[in-house]
């Protein structure tokens, strides 16, 4: 099925109330495009200011999915080499991604579950216990660390680090609203959280435990500049920006009588040769 003629039928479909076998085909169809990556819920636009787009009719395949799946069970009493000894309870249109050695991705045992319909490409390493949700895109030689989660629709990008306890928000809906976006060669620290459609451009460095939000104002230090999400154009973080954890004073006699500080993240540095350093993968690991 050409991509134009499954966007005509999505589309048609999303808009109607009655499901049937020729609707589960198409979604069928649909998550098989999404699992190889030849479908994405956001991809790189030369013609967006963020360089990226939304397809919002893939977002709406996802929501498809889940109207048409039926509630049953998943897996079964036995170790059977997919889904061990686990049992799991959810739409049977999004099963547990079916995976094996050929496609070159390392899951560790203890606990990971990657949805159908999240594209895990070649050289991905994937601690455990981690969880990536369908319409997620993760791309090649990228590192997902222990109690990891991507969310539904986020796109990362090839040798990004998603360090331990990090959270990298979906978007599902509203359809048109821009997932969260992991460019290339990111490092990500541990215990971070990236949610509501933020945009880290390649090569930035997110210190351990900051949490980014499509609503936080980033500070930036060395440009003395300060980065907000605007109407049509979502937060970005700059190519090659080293952020950490800060604060600043909250505004108001209250606020400064009782010396209260409001959290932010800060922009401190760009990328050097000394944070390369400090921030380069262990490849004895893969």
């Amino acid at each position: 099925m050409k991509t134009d003629s499954l966007i005509t039928q999505i589309e048609k479909l999303y808009d109607q109330t009655g499901n049937g076998p020729s609707v589960e085909a198409i979604v069928d169809q649909f998550l098989d495009l999404l699992d190889r990556g030849e479908v994405r819920s956001a991809e790189p636009s030369s013609e967006s200011p963020a360089g990226w787009r939304v397809n919002a009719w893939a977002k709406k395949g996802i929501l498809l999915a889940f109207r048409v799946g039926k509630f049953v069970k998943v897996g079964n009493d036995r170790t059977d080499g997919d889904h061990g000894t686990f049992r799991f309870f959810d739409k049977h249109t999004l099963p547990v991604k079916r995976m094996s050695t050929t496609d070159g991705i390392r899951v560790v045992p203890g606990g990971t579950s990657v949805r159908r319909g999240a594209h895990i490409a070649a050289g991905v390493v994937i601690m455990p216990p981690s969880y990536v949700n369908v319409g997620a895109y993760v791309d090649q030689d990228t590192m997902l660390d222990s109690h990891s989660l991507v969310g539904s629709c986020a796109q990362v990008g090839k040798r990004v680090h998603i360090s331990a306890g990090t959270q990298i928000g979906g978007v599902l809906e509203p359809v048109g609203a821009m997932p969260v976006i992991i460019e290339d060669e990111v490092m990500v620290g541990g215990n971070c959280g990236i949610y509501e459609g933020a945009v880290v451009k390649r090569r930035a460095v997110i210190g351990a435990g900051c949490i980014i939000t499509g609503s936080t104002p980033v500070y930036d230090l060395v440009k003395k500049k300060i980065y907000r999400k605007e109407k049509g154009t979502p937060l970005e973080i700059p190519e090659g920006a080293v952020v950490v954890p800060g604060s600043r004073i909250a505004g108001g006699d209250f606020a400064a009588g009782n010396m209260i500080s409001l959290y932010t993240p800060v922009i401190v540095k760009y990328r050097d040769e000394k944070t390369d350093a400090a921030t380069v993968l262990e490849e004895g690991l893969r």
